[in-house]
């Protein structure tokens, strides 16, 4: 390749090379034509000087063998980009076999690099750690072009060393003590380790049409807002269809636009465009939830300096406690407690059921090395482990704090693992001897881990949406309508008091409550008849444990042991469902032989119909006391 030509610094300080405008410790003047140029765009060769004063490369008249690394976003992922390179086009040789292919990957991994390479992009192949000489885990890279373990790149800087370890490159204290780890590299690990690139065919699927043309494909910007970004938060056509209260992962069959689901990954320009893909529907807001059903996401965004990113799990301050009164909308200092209420409540109880929440990890949270660098970025499902009150860091008040651990099929972008998340211990948190109102889980959570299937799975039914999906085709709108309006009629009489649907296999409690049997047992699921006790090393009697009514305070625990169904009250559902059925059927052939009515009949149609529902109230009451006495004769 050929020689790039070395840049200095323009009028205004900025670095023609990096387009960055660095500090006058990282910077050097001429001698001869006093130019600022930047260090760390310089080459070694440059910044050797036989005489007292230096000079730079234009007025030593010294030739570059070779470009400068570059700073910034291009010159920390060169190193990643020529990699993936490499190992596309040893994937698309056909003249190769899987073996061989394989075996010369594990040489471009191992350094040998590849003979199709120049000898410049071969220097660029060298990606293993300078300290412990393996391949980097959540590598980062440093200015010069070196890379490092993110742990081993802590703990160098840790001791006080300022230097790069191979070149001995100065390392700015922006990256010392804010890394960022390279994704670029993390892929190209990822891609090279790969045996077999295989990619399964997803199987065809019926999906929602998006009825949302009205409505811009990205937010627009009004001429007085201009300087402040997005105007119209409204605005954006929502790409998905999950309703507002969705928990989990976004699967394909929700993604009628690319048919794949939002992946663990995928990074937008900022919240607004994070919206359009459901990751995280709130613009402003760090907590999505609601405290009478759970959390369904959370935005990492450093809005809370008590905030603590591992990758893996994070420790994340609840909302409250701030006066944002009048103008004080980025006020960062607590005035007052923070209480498990509202969406601390909605955390706290997506912690007591196991609910996946997903994670999204915004630029803005600058303490964290696995931040974007810009945008916002999904890092997939997170579940809450326990949760607690504590003192925070500005030392006056008490701040909800909530332990997330990953639960993620898919692997973390920062890792090169081609599977996704095990099952891990929880971390030591110091802050728990001193905590207050601690929560642990007891029961077994909603979404977890299946070892026959490998895989993370609701175990048990997920939360039934109270919210509608606003991208639904007008016939399907229809549709879900008539079957609301029958559903709803028979809700009335025969609702689960859990599922808040019609009963399937209905269990009626000696308290005369209805559930469903499914509904029923995974409220109580993973709670045994009777808890072991010990104390001192003696073992005590067992004790009963209690299970309550969903809906009073009888104790059920001898009722569940073996819970039997209603076959009566199933009878009579049927009936009803059946004769709903003939009564919908009947009205369309009605619609359809009577379509030319006129405007009068219409009016005439609605105004009685205004007047009906206490007379179907009665009909539906005679229906239900019939179909009862017609399965009592039986």
């Amino acid at each position: 390749m050929a020689p790039e030509v070395q840049f200095p610094c323009d009028g205004d300080g900025v670095c023609m090379r990096c387009k960055v405008k660095p500090p006058s410790e990282e910077t050097l003047t001429c001698g001869t034509c006093v130019t600022p140029w930047h260090v760390s765009c310089l080459l070694p060769e440059s910044l050797s000087s036989s005489t007292g004063e230096w000079q730079c490369p234009d007025c030593s008249g010294d030739v570059v063998p070779s470009a400068a690394p570059v700073t910034g976003h291009a010159g920390v992922e060169s190193s990643g980009s020529v990699l993936v390179a490499a190992i596309r086009a040893i994937q698309a040789d056909v003249t190769l076999t899987e073996a061989e292919k394989a075996k010369r990957r594990q040489k471009l991994m191992s350094g040998g690099g590849d003979d199709r390479l120049d000898e410049e992009d071969k220097k660029k192949l060298e990606i293993f750690c300078s300290i412990c000489i393996q391949l980097p885990e959540r590598p980062i890279t440093t200015p010069c072009g070196h890379n490092f373990c993110l742990r081993c790149f802590e703990k160098w800087v840790g001791q006080g060393k300022l230097t790069c370890m191979t070149c001995r490159s100065k390392i700015p204290k922006k990256v010392a003590q804010n890394p960022r780890i390279n994704l670029a590299l993390v892929s190209a690990i990822r891609l090279a380790s790969v045996t077999k690139c295989s990619v399964e065919a997803a199987a065809a699927k019926v999906h929602h049409i998006i009825r949302n043309q009205d409505r811009p494909e990205k937010a627009f910007t009004t001429d007085r807002a201009k300087k402040t970004g997005k105007a119209n938060a409204a605005s954006g056509r929502i790409y998905v269809t999950i309703p507002g209260d969705h928990f989990g992962p976004i699967p394909a069959e929700n993604d009628p636009t690319r048919n794949q689901g939002v992946l663990v990954g995928e990074s937008w320009e900022d919240r607004q465009e994070c919206r359009q893909w459901g990751a995280h529907f709130p613009h402003v807001a760090g907590i999505a939830g609601q405290s009478a059903v759970g959390a369904q996401s959370v935005a990492l965004s450093g809005g809370y300096e008590d905030d603590e990113d591992h990758g893996e799990w994070f420790l994340y301050t609840g909302s409250g406690g701030r006066d944002l009164g009048g103008n004080k909308r980025t006020n960062k200092i607590q005035s007052s407690d923070q209480s498990f209420a509202k969406m601390n409540e909605a955390l706290r109880l997506s912690c007591k059921m196991g609910y996946p929440v997903r994670v999204v990890r915004s630029h803005k949270e600058k303490r964290s090395a696995y931040a974007p660098k810009e945008g916002v970025r999904y890092d997939g499902v997170y579940r809450i482990e326990k949760c607690w009150s504590n003192v925070g860091i500005q030392g006056s008040y008490k701040v909800c704090r909530y332990l997330f651990v990953r639960c993620d099929n898919e692997p973390a972008p920062w890792t090169s693992d081609e599977h996704g998340d095990r099952p891990r211990p929880l971390p030591n948190i110091p802050e728990l001897k001193e905590a207050t109102d601690l929560f642990v889980r007891k029961e077994s959570p909603s979404w977890d881990f299946d070892e026959a299937e490998g895989r993370w799975k609701w175990m048990k039914s997920p939360p039934v949406s109270r919210k509608a999906v606003a991208a639904l085709d007008p016939e399907e709108r229809k549709i879900i309508r008539k079957a609301k309006n029958g559903n709803n009629r028979l809700l009335k009489e025969f609702g689960c008091q859990i599922c808040k649907k019609v009963l399937s296999l209905p269990v009626t409690t000696p308290c005369a409550h209805n559930f469903c049997k499914a509904c029923l047992e995974a409220k109580f699921s993973g709670i045994s008849q009777v808890r072991e006790r010990s104390r001192g090393g003696r073992t005590l009697r067992a004790k009963k444990n209690i299970m309550t009514c969903p809906c009073c305070t009888t104790d059920l625990s001898d009722f569940l042991q073996n819970p039997q169904v209603n076959r009566e009250m199933m009878e009579v559902i049927e009936k009803l469902k059946k004769q709903e059925e003939e009564a919908e059927s009947s009205k369309d052939t009605a619609e359809s032989s009577g379509g030319n009515n006129t405007e009068s009949e219409e009016e005439e149609t609605q105004t009685v119909s205004e007047v009906e529902p206490p007379t179907k109230r009665i009909k539906l009451v005679d229906t239900v006391a019939a179909a009862a006495s017609d399965c009592v004769g039986k």
